[in-house]
């Protein structure tokens, strides 16, 4: 299961549109223990990183039983995380110092989602 983006998989969000603000929709299985190393990954991330690139937690929840999915498709975790820009974003998983902490993200999870969202309006 991947739980990092690839070099590839940055390359081409980043084409889509590098200086448009972007939410990120973070869906989170974790692994056995790894709600502790989630959390430390988490405390430097809001205390650090977001800050550093002008992103913002806009909502974090633990994940309840899905009403509509099929077994196993249910989350521990959902994150909404906005960041000014696409372009900001790469930065970040670019830093080396956050690449030194990221470990502690994907040692924590099982499976992830990480879904780029952009505003629209149903008509």
């Amino acid at each position: 299961m991947a739980i990092d983006p690839s070099g590839s998989d940055l390359r081409d969000f980043l084409e889509e549109d590098p200086q448009a603000p972007v939410v990120m929709l973070n869906l989170l299985r974790f692994a056995d223990g790894g709600r502790k190393s989630y959390a430390a990954y988490a405390a430097e991330l809001r205390d650090t990183f977001l800050a550093r690139y002008g992103g913002e937690v806009i909502y974090a929840g633990a994940g309840g039983r899905a009403l509509v999915a099929e077994d196993g498709q249910a989350w521990d975790a959902v994150l909404l995380v906005r960041y000014p820009s696409r372009q900001a974003f790469c930065a970040m998983v670019a830093d080396p110092a956050y690449q030194q902490v990221t470990r502690l993200r994907t040692v924590a999870l099982q499976e992830a989602v990480l879904q780029p969202t952009v505003p629209w309006s149903p008509s």
